[in-house]
C-alpha cells in the first residue's frame, strides 16, 4: 500500500519523467511545488515553504504561485538557469471521475522562452546545438522568440576558435550537447571564460545524421536537403536536427512560425575574434559587460524592438561585399538629406508593436486576445508607410516600403476583436459586437439582466415594505437580497438565510435563484465561445504567418536604416568611400564613443592613412594618456562602421574593404584558462599572425610587456618584421619601445607616429594629436604623479631615472652591440649551431659549406636587403 496519497502518487509520477526541470503543478488557482523543488523554489524566489499532508504520517515541503502572476516567478527562474515544466490540468474538475488528469503541457527553459516578460526587446535570445569532431565543428542557432534559424560549420585547426567568436557573438541563453561526451565540449571552457552559458545534456539518439535529416525533411516539408540548401553539410545537419528534437520534446507543440533554416557562411562577414569584439566594446562595454558605454549604445537609436535586434546584427556582423555595403549607405545616404522623410518614417514606426515575437507566439498558439490588438495597431500604419515607397529613390529602401499592406488581416482584427479585450483567453469580452451572431445572443442574455435586476428590487421593497432593500451579486455567494438588521422583522417567510454580515444579513429566494442560474449559465456558454471563436480567429492568422514574418523583416531594416540616417545627422557622421581599393584613409577621425561621452573638452580628430604606396605600417610612440589606444580603436571602429553600412565619425574617409579585424590591446590574466598575462598576450599575438592577410587591420597595443625589456623588445621587433615580410596586413602599432622606430628607416612601408605633447616648466598637456615622427620621452613620471603616486615616489623614481640614463649612455660599447644582436635571432642563431657540430664527424667540405652560410646569413642587413631587390 502507498504511503502518499493518490494525488501525491500522481505528482511524483509525472516528477519521474522530469528530473532536470522545477515541476509547476497545477492545483486550482495555484502551481504548487513539492519536495526538493519546494525548497529550490522557495529559496530562489523567496517565497514561503510549508508542508503539507502527504499521506499517512509524511508532511511534504511545498511552496505556491497563484497562477495569474506565474509568469513573473517562471520568469527568475529561466533567468537563473532552471528549467520549468508546465503541469496543467486537462479536465475539468467538475468532470472528473476521481483524480482530475493532469499532464506536462510544455517545458520552458532558457533558450525556448516565448513570453515577453522573460525576454529582453533588444536582444536575440538564442538556443545553439554543437556538433564537435576533431576536424568540423557544426553550429545551429534559433530564437524561438522570433522564429530565426541559422546553420553554418566550419572546418580545420582553427574551428575551436571560430566557434567561441560566433558563440561570443551569439551570447545564447542554452546550448545543448550530447550526454554522453558532454565535458568534451567546447562550450565548458567558453562558458567558464567568457560568457556564462546554461549547458543542456540531451539524448546522444538525436546526434545521429539520418535521423536529424528525416527530421529536417520532415519539419520543412521537402524531399531532399538540397531544397533547404543544406545538402553540402553534415555536422551541422545533425545540429538543427538535434534543435528541431529538442524544441518537439519541450514544447508539445507545432511552432508554425518556424518557416525556414538558412545556412550561412562566416566568410561572408568582416571577421572578428572573441579578443576584437571585446577590446573594441562593440555591443558590451569591457568594465561590466554591459551595453552603456559601447558602440551600439551610441549608434542606437531605433524606434522598435525589430530593428534594435537587426542594428546589433549589423554591427556584429559587418558585409565584406561591396556592392551590399553601399546598397545600405545609398538608402542611409538618401534618408540623412530627406529630413522630412526620415521624420515621417521614424513617427509611423513608433506605432509598430514587436511583430517578430507577437508572430512567434501566434505560432505557438499562445498569443493573448491584447497581443492581437497590438498586431492590429501595428497593421494599421503599413497604408502610410507603403505611401512613402513613390517618395524614394533607392532602391534597398524602396524595396522595404514597397510591401503588403495586409489589410485583409487588419479588417479581420478589427471587425473581430473588442477593442478592450482583456489580457487572458478565458476572461470573455473577447469577441466584438456583431462579429459572430451566437455570440451576441448569449451576450445579450449575460449581461442585459440589470433592467430585470432593477425591476425585481423595486417590486421586493414594494412587496416587504422595506425602503433599503438591496439587489447584489458577490463571486462566492452569487446573487442575493441585502436587508439590515434593523428591518430583519419585516422579511417574508420564502427568504432564504444566505449570508450574515455585522450590520445586515442576504437572503436569496427561488426567483432569484432562478435567474442567477440562467445568467451564469448564459455566461459559461459565453465565454466558451467566445473562447472557441478566438481560437477560430488564431488559427485564420496563422495562416498569413510568412505574409507577417515578411512585413516584420521590412519594417525592422526600415528602422535600422532611419536610425543610422538619425545617427550621422546628429553626430556629424560622412559617408565613407567604401570600395576594393587597399587602403584605409581617413581624414579628421573621431572614437564615436568617447566623443559622445566627452563633457569637460573637445575631442581631437586625427588623420590616418594607411595604403601600398609607402605608408601601411604605422610604430605610434607617446605617453600613456596620451591618447594611442584611442586613436587605434577609432580607426578600427570606423572600418566596422563602414562595412556595416553605416556614415562614419570623421570629415572624410575611404575604406578598401577588409577580410579580418585584430586587436592585441591591454594587459590581463586569464585565471580561469590558467594562463598568465604574458601568456595571454602570445597566444592573441600568435592567432593574429597564423590568421591576418594582406586585406586585414591589425592594431597592436603594447606587445612584449609581460616580461623582460629586452625579450619584450625583441618579441615586439619580431613580431612587427614577420607582418611586413610575410603577411603585409594594414598594421598600427603603439610602443614603448622607442629602439623600434629604426624599423621605419630599414624597412619599406613602416612610418612612425607619435602623440604630440606640450611642454611648460613642470607642466606637461598631452594635445592628442597623432603627428608624424617618434616621441622622444615617455613622460611615465607625469603620468604616475596624475594618478596620485605620492611626491616623495616621483622625486626617487626621478633620482633612479637620471641614473639608469647616465649607466646606459656609459655603457660599453661592445655590450651594447652583444645587446643589439638580440634584437635579432636569426643572428645568433649559429651559436647553438656551432654548439652542436660533431667535428669528428664532419668533412672538410661540410665545414665550408656551413661557414659560407654563416658567413652570407651575419652579412650587414641593409647589404643582405639590398640583394634581395
Amino acid at each position: 500500500m502507498s504511503r502518499y496519497t493518490p494525488m501525491m502518487e500522481q505528482y511524483r509520477a509525472i516528477k519521474e519523467q522530469y528530473r532536470d526541470a522545477i515541476l509547476f503543478f497545477r492545483l486550482g488557482d495555484f502551481y504548487e511545488m513539492f519536495f526538493e523543488d519546494a525548497e529550490v523554489a522557495s529559496r530562489e524566489l523567496e517565497i514561503v515553504l510549508t508542508a503539507r499532508d502527504g499521506g499517512g504520517d509524511t508532511r511534504v515541503p511545498m511552496c505556491g504561485v497563484p497562477f495569474h502572476s506565474a509568469d513573473t516567478y517562471i520568469a527568475k527562474l529561466i533567468e537563473k538557469g532552471y528549467r520549468v515544466a508546465i503541469c496543467e490540468q486537462v479536465e475539468d474538475p467538475r468532470d472528473a471521475r476521481g483524480l482530475v488528469k493532469r499532464e506536462v503541457v510544455k517545458v520552458i527553459t532558457p533558450g525556448t522562452v516565448l513570453d515577453e516578460i522573460m525576454l529582453e526587446e533588444g536582444r536575440n535570445n538564442y538556443l545553439v546545438a554543437l556538433v564537435e569532431n576533431p576536424e568540423t565543428v557544426g553550429l545551429a542557432v534559433i530564437d524561438v522568440s522570433t522564429g530565426d534559424f541559422r546553420v553554418t560549420e566550419v572546418t580545420g585547426a582553427e574551428a575551436r576558435g571560430w566557434l567561441f567568436s560566433e558563440l561570443y557573438r551569439l551570447g545564447p541563453a542554452e546550448c545543448l550537447v550530447p550526454a554522453w561526451k558532454s565535458e568534451e565540449s567546447a562550450i565548458h571552457e567558453f562558458s567558464s571564460r567568457y560568457q556564462r552559458v546554461v549547458i543542456t545534456e540531451v539524448d546522444p539518439a538525436y546526434y545521429d545524421y539520418v535521423r536529424a535529416e528525416q527530421k529536417l525533411k520532415d519539419y520543412f516539408g521537402v524531399d531532399c536537403l538540397a531544397d533547404l540548401g543544406l545538402d553540402s553539410y553534415r555536422a551541422a545537419v545533425i545540429a538543427a536536427g538535434v534543435i528541431l528534437a529538442f524544441l518537439e520534446s519541450t514544447q508539445r507543440v507545432p511552432l508554425q512560425h518556424i518557416k525556414q533554416v538558412k545556412p550561412y557562411s562566416t566568410r561572408d562577414y568582416l571577421v572578428l575574434d572573441v579578443t576584437t569584439r571585446r577590446n573594441l566594446e562593440l555591443t558590451r562595454n569591457a568594465r561590466d559587460g554591459k551595453r552603456e558605454g559601447s558602440l551600439l549604445a551610441v549608434i542606437d537609436c531605433c524606434v522598435t524592438s525589430m530593428g534594435k535586434r537587426l542594428l546589433k546584427a549589423w554591427l556584429e556582423q559587418p558585409l565584406v561585399d561591396v556592392a551590399a555595403i553601399n546598397e545600405r549607405l545609398d538608402a542611409v545616404g538618401e534618408l540623412v538629406e530627406a529630413l522630412v522623410l526620415r521624420d515621417r518614417l521614424r513617427q509611423e514606426l513608433k506605432g509598430v508593436y514587436d511583430l517578430e515575437r507577437l508572430v512567434a507566439r501566434l505560432g505557438s498558439g499562445t498569443i493573448q486576445p491584447r497581443e492581437l490588438l497590438a498586431l492590429k495597431v501595428s497593421l494599421g500604419v503599413l497604408p502610410a508607410l507603403c505611401a512613402l515607397a513613390a517618395e524614394v529613390n533607392s532602391r534597398y529602401l524602396g524595396e522595404a516600403l514597397d510591401v503588403d499592406d495586409m489589410q485583409d488581416v487588419y479588417r479581420l482584427l478589427d471587425s473581430a476583436i473588442h477593442d478592450e479585450a482583456p489580457a487572458t483567453a478565458r476572461e470573455g469580452g473577447i469577441i466584438k459586437t456583431g462579429y459572430h451572431p451566437e455570440v451576441d445572443e448569449l451576450r445579450k442574455l449575460a449581461f442585459a439582466g440589470k433592467e430585470w435586476l432593477l425591476e425585481f428590487e423595486k417590486r421586493e421593497k414594494e412587496q416587504t415594505g422595506i425602503k433599503s432593500l438591496k439587489v447584489g451579486f458577490n463571486k462566492v455567494f452569487g446573487y442575493y437580497i441585502e436587508v439590515t438588521r434593523a428591518n430583519l422583522d419585516l422579511v417574508p417567510p420564502h427568504y432564504v438565510r444566505k449570508q450574515t454580515l455585522v450590520n445586515a444579513e442576504r437572503f436569496i429566494t427561488d426567483e432569484l435563484k432562478n435567474y442567477e442560474d440562467k445568467i451564469l449559465g448564459a455566461r459559461e456558454k459565453l465565454y466558451a465561445l467566445e473562447y472557441e471563436v478566438f481560437q477560430g480567429i488564431r488559427e485564420e492568422l496563422a495562416r498569413h504567418i510568412p505574409r507577417l514574418q515578411a512585413i516584420a523583416a521590412a519594417l525592422a531594416r526600415l528602422d535600422v536604416l532611419a536610425c543610422l540616417a538619425e545617427t550621422a545627422f546628429r553626430f556629424d557622421y560622412v559617408r565613407p568611400v567604401v570600395d576594393e581599393a587597399d587602403r584605409i584613409h581617413i581624414r579628421g577621425g573621431r572614437h564615436p564613443v568617447v566623443e559622445k561621452f566627452l563633457t569637460e573638452e573637445r575631442f581631437v580628430p586625427n588623420d590616418t592613412h594607411l595604403d601600398n604606396a609607402g605608408q601601411r605600417y604605422a610604430i605610434i610612440t607617446g605617453p600613456n594618456m596620451g591618447g594611442k589606444s584611442t586613436y587605434m580603436r577609432q580607426v578600427a571602429l570606423i572600418a566596422i562602421l563602414a562595412q556595416m553600412g553605416s556614415f562614419v565619425p570623421a570629415s572624410e574617409a575611404s575604406i578598401g574593404v577588409l577580410d579580418q579585424i585584430f586587436t592585441r590591446v591591454g594587459a590581463a590574466d586569464d585565471l580561469a584558462g590558467g594562463q598568465s598575462t604574458f601568456m595571454v598576450e602570445m597566444v592573441e599575438v600568435a592567432r593574429i599572425l597564423r590568421h591576418a592577410t594582406a586585406r586585414s587591420l591589425i592594431v597592436l597595443d603594447e606587445i612584449g610587456r609581460g616580461t623582460s625589456t629586452f625579450d619584450g623588445m625583441s618579441i615586439a621587433r619580431a613580431v612587427m618584421e614577420h607582418i611586413c615580410r610575410h603577411i603585409g596586413a594594414k598594421t598600427l602599432f603603439a610602443t614603448h619601445y622607442h629602439e623600434l622606430t629604426s624599423l621605419a628607416g630599414e624597412m619599406p612601408g613602416i612610418v612612425n607616429l607619435s602623440v604630440s605633447v606640450k611642454e611648460s616648466g613642470n607642466e606637461v598637456v598631452f594635445l592628442k594629436k597623432v603627428l608624424p615622427g617618434r616621441a622622444d620621452k615617455s613622460y611615465g613620471l607625469h603620468v604616475a604623479s596624475l594618478a596620485g603616486i605620492p611626491p616623495q615616489v616621483i622625486r626617487r623614481a626621478e633620482d633612479v631615472l637620471r641614473q639608469l640614463e647616465s649607466e646606459r649612455g656609459m655603457a660599453p660599447r661592445l655590450q651594447r652591440k652583444v645587446t643589439q644582436l638580440n634584437l635579432f635571432p636569426e643572428e645568433g642563431a649559429f651559436l647553438d649551431e656551432l654548439r652542436a657540430l660533431d667535428l669528428d664527424e664532419l668533412k672538410p667540405v661540410e665545414a665550408l659549406q656551413i661557414l659560407y652560410r654563416w658567413q652570407e646569413n651575419l652579412a650587414p642587413r641593409k647589404e643582405r636587403n639590398a640583394k634581395a631587390k
